[in-house]
């Protein structure tokens, strides 16, 4: 079943032995960002920071950095069972004949259950405040020395297209100005942005009203950062994920819903135009991201739980916990990524390749050119198209293995011949480019090469021993004594 809320995934994590509960006092300026890291780092548990210094309010961190506790936070046993459900939903057929139909209705009645609920009430107003509040009641970390201040680094922020009406939830990291203003870091090309650029163009004459949950179930939480298409609610898709609906309640200030079981609520709204210097923050590259204008969020209204649990992350020098959370991404959504491009076999983002720096692909080649079709075609897909280095590599490697996708790859190329460039939409965290959110991107084409490439040298073979071979000397070994 899905977790009520994040104290019931903390109970979970707990029992796992995933947890682990510091009693003392602890700073969240830059000591608990130092916990984290080595925790992580050393593949250590989730942390509860019970006495953040400054504040009653207990500090969650690391809940998702490790594969097992992706596992306890989807509640599976592996993630590649959410991939197995999605592929089956994408392989459903028009049902025929009555029992064909009578087979059908338990799938149908549970995608019925993927649609978020609207409630009248819930945990997350237990407490109201519309005045005497102030942000710096909470224990927001600052994570790194040269960080502009505190961030808010694991928010859930809900907006509203002007034009549909439809909600979108992303995580964009809020640096805390004073007591009710922080940041609001939209990157150009989040949906967060994009409803903020349509409100400016119909003439910005209008508040734009934001809600930020902190602290919820740990599918909803991990919705905010998935891929999805543009209006394409996150909500439903925490539905899919938990297996149950989201229960949703109206704001007190503003015409949004957040999840009824979060921990803290800020509501407020964004001035079309105001603009504010955010930053530095060490960011998910492991370097420092640098200090630009972005929208300022006004807090109107605080809701919460009367005990509430400040949930958390830091990003830097991978691997992070961000990095087992885009693992999980990784592996849910290759069938996605497979049912436009079948012929795409597996994919693998290293750590060391923060994401989008690096993505390793394996493909069922069946025509010249196959490999640059697809890294066109990867180029194409949504945040995908930040991907700044493509090696495409043929079925029969595991790009899982790192060393193996370096060794082939390597030997494979004709660096001229088989290295392509290409110029487009950057991330805007790259601080390499050489125009923010604009730069080049590379492709490498590490298939063994065809004679309609125009390759006409024998291609050899990989060294392997014979299975023959392989078997007597497994009896030998053992004679021999060796291990």
């Amino acid at each position: 079943m899905a977790y009520d809320d994040l104290r019931d995934f903390i109970r979970a994590l707990e029992k796992h032995h995933e947890l682990k509960r510091i009693g003392f006092e602890v700073d969240p300026h830059l000591e608990i960002t130092e916990f984290a890291d080595r925790s992580v780092k050393q593949g250590g548990p989730a942390l509860l920071f019970e006495k953040p210094k400054g504040s009653s309010i207990p500090v969650l961190i690391n809940a998702f950095a490790s594969m097992r506790r992706m596992e306890l936070a989807l509640d599976v046993a592996s993630v590649q069972e959410v991939a197995d459900r999605i592929i089956e939903y994408l392989q459903m057929q028009m049902p025929q004949g009555l029992i064909g139909k009578l087979k059908m209705l338990p799938k149908l009645a549970e995608m019925g259950s993927f649609f978020p609920k609207i409630v009248s009430d819930g945990p997350c107003r237990e407490v109201i405040r519309r005045d005497g509040f102030s942000l710096l009641e909470f224990p927001v970390l600052q994570c790194w020395p040269q960080d502009a201040g505190r961030f808010i680094t694991l928010p859930m922020v809900f907006s509203r297209n002007p034009e549909t009406g439809r909600r979108n939830c992303g995580m964009y990291r809020m640096q805390i100005f004073d007591e009710r203003t922080t940041g609001m870091h939209w990157q150009t090309h989040k949906q967060g942005a994009e409803h903020y650029r349509r409100i400016l163009a119909q003439g910005g004459q209008t508040r734009m009203p934001v809600a930020v949950a902190i602290g919820s179930d740990p599918a909803t939480m991990y919705s905010a950062i998935l891929p999805l298409p543009p209006d394409l609610d996150e909500m439903m898709i925490a539905g899919f994920l938990r297996g149950k609906p989201v229960e949703m309640v109206k704001c007190e200030t503003c015409d949004l819903e957040v999840p009824a079981n979060a921990e803290i609520v800020l509501e407020g709204y964004v001035v079309p135009g105001e603009m504010r210097r955010e930053g530095p923050f060490g960011d998910h590259t492991g370097f420092y991201s640098l200090d630009d204008d972005y929208p300022v969020f006004h807090v109107t209204c605080i809701t919460q739980r009367k005990q509430p649990v400040y949930a958390t992350t830091i990003v830097g020098p991978p691997p992070m916990e961000d990095f087992y959370m885009g693992k999980a991404i990784e592996r849910i959504f290759l069938p996605l990524m497979r049912m436009q491009l079948p012929e795409v076999r597996d994919m693998c983002m290293p750590a060391e390749g923060i994401f989008h720096n690096l993505v390793l692909v394996s493909i069922r080649k069946s025509y010249p050119g196959h490999a640059r079709k697809v890294m066109h075609a990867i180029w194409g897909l949504g945040q995908a198209m930040f991907s700044k280095c493509i090696v495409v590599v043929d079925e029969d490697v595991d790009v899982q293995d790192v060393r193996e996708v370096a060794w082939k790859a390597l030997n494979n190329i004709d660096p001229q011949r088989d290295i392509e460039f290409v110029l487009g939409p950057v991330d805007s965290l790259d601080h390499a480019s050489r125009l923010p959110n604009f730069g080049s991107k590379m492709g490498v084409d590490a298939t063994r090469k065809w004679a309609g490439e125009g390759f006409v040298r024998p291609w050899p073979d990989v060294i392997r021993m014979s299975p023959e071979v392989k078997a007597r000397v497994d009896e030998l070994w053992k004679r021999a004594g060796l291990k």
